[in-house]
């Protein structure tokens, strides 16, 4: 049973805490660069509990600056973003995307304020469609962007979804290095469906082996196939917020998230699906889009969303699964059709996650063996928060890119054979490379 204090240590990520203090050495994916128009709207953003705006400027560079205006703290998201910088209402003072003042048109044509005065802001980089920030300490250069191979296959073979969790960051990230819920919260009770054919159905209670990583932590779960034959699923948690998922053999692609918390109480939830060396077969990204007979896939649907106002942060990847829906729960569907009785995987996976409190006094909880992937990354995550308080010790990946081409596996071994050499291998990203064996 985890500590109270351990577990407001996990949950806290603002400036001043430890694990909001981690987050900040890492780059943090946090907007799809298709929905930032050069002098467009500017939109406001929450990551790691600072109210932010992001915009595209003139010459087509992204910018992240504080909401509040340095002026008089003046909202920043009703801004002009117009000729190479976004302009504050009130009084017209200009920032361009490094959070330089560029104009106060109330004050003297030669008044030194200008020079001296900045808005906070953050630098941005983007990468196939992502923009990422860098929040971290100011020094001379800035670490090097992640080589995750997901943000460098091709477009072709990859598609990225964005939505907000009302949750905290690690009860979304925990419910996905989870292996043991799979075959049954996301499974069917009337033997129909894809899903009804999954591997994984064949034995739900799995045994677990993890292994420390540079990257963070290898979770692999045991399943019986055949009486000499064993099925390993090896999900990955990549530090500091990321976690990986293996292929299935009807869906072959390699999927996963990066959990990023907005607050302490709310998660962006960007996912990843992808083809290391093929494109997207066209019917799995129609799937993405569009979902299913009405039910949602691992990502959120374009029919999923409900958005927000201007006012409200990442306004326009909020859905309309919630606690005030219910999450569309179906008593009906349940009785008859679908175990949960709730309308696919995320849907399913989001009410689980979410449903009881944004954030679960871990206290109450009950761990058995199945959890050991969780309470060896909640361990990775406080030894390493400790470290850096500490000791100022930094983690591997901050200054390595390429310790973060990691894959997750799914593979089929004879008894007795040890998973973690035979799939050394295949768990190793290599641009280009298939899976190396048939998923």
């Amino acid at each position: 049973m985890i500590s109270r204090e351990d577990n407001e240590t996990l949950v806290r990520v603002g400036p001043d805490t430890p694990m909001g203090a981690l987050f900040r050495l890492y780059w943090i994916p946090f907007f799809l660069s298709k929905d930032l128009e050069a002098d467009g709207q500017p939109k406001r953003v929450k990551l790691l509990n600072e109210d932010l705006v992001v915009f595209r400027d003139t010459r087509n560079k992204v910018g992240l600056i504080a909401n509040a205006c340095a002026h008089r703290g003046a909202p920043m998201m009703f801004g002009r973003n117009e000729d190479c910088g976004i302009r504050c209402i009130y009084h017209g003072w200009k920032y361009d995307v490094t959070g330089a003042v560029t104009d106060m048109p109330a004050e003297p044509l030669h008044s030194r304020l200008q020079s001296r005065v900045r808005i906070k802001a953050y630098p941005c980089q983007e990468r196939n469609g992502v923009v990422w920030t860098y929040m971290g300490p100011v020094t001379e250069s800035l670490p090097p962007l992640p080589n995750m191979e997901w943000n460098l296959v091709p477009e072709a073979n990859v598609h990225i979804s964005l939505r907000v969790q009302e949750c905290n960051w690690l009860q979304a990230l925990e419910g996905e290095i989870d292996s043991a819920h799979a075959p049954i919260l996301h499974g069917r009770i009337d033997a129909k469906g894809a899903i009804s054919d999954w591997v994984a159905k064949r034995d739900l209670r799995p045994t677990f082996e993890c292994a420390r990583q540079d990257f963070g932590l290898s979770i692999a779960a045991r399943r019986r196939l055949e009486e000499q034959t064993l099925y390993w699923r090896v999900n990955q948690f990549v530090m500091p917020f990321f976690t990986l998922v293996p292929p299935q053999s009807k869906f072959p692609e390699l999927s996963g998230h990066a959990w990023v918390p907005m607050d302490d109480e709310n998660t962006l939830c960007l996912m990843f699906s992808y083809h290391p060396s093929e494109p997207l077969p066209d019917r799995s990204r129609e799937l993405f889009i569009d979902g299913h007979n009405g039910r949602e896939t691992g990502h959120a649907s374009r029919n999923a969303y409900a958005p927000k106002s201007a006012t409200t942060p990442y306004a326009d990847y909020w859905t309309r699964f919630n606690l005030d829906t219910g999450f569309a729960f179906d008593f009906e569907s349940q009785r008859t059709t679908w175990f949960s009785g709730l309308p696919g995987l995320w849907v399913q996976d989001a009410a689980c996650q979410t449903g009881l409190a944004p954030i679960y006094d871990r206290t109450q909880e009950h761990l058995c063996t199945s959890d050991t992937g969780i309470v060896m990354t909640r361990r990775i995550l406080l030894d390493s928060a400790a470290a850096y308080r500490d000791h100022g010790t930094r983690p591997k990946g901050v200054d390595e890119p390429d310790t973060f081409m990691v894959r997750a596996v799914s593979v089929k071994l004879p008894e007795g054979t040890p998973w973690a050499e035979a799939a050394r291998t295949y768990m190793t990203a290599r641009l280009g490379a298939g899976f190396g064996y048939e998923p």
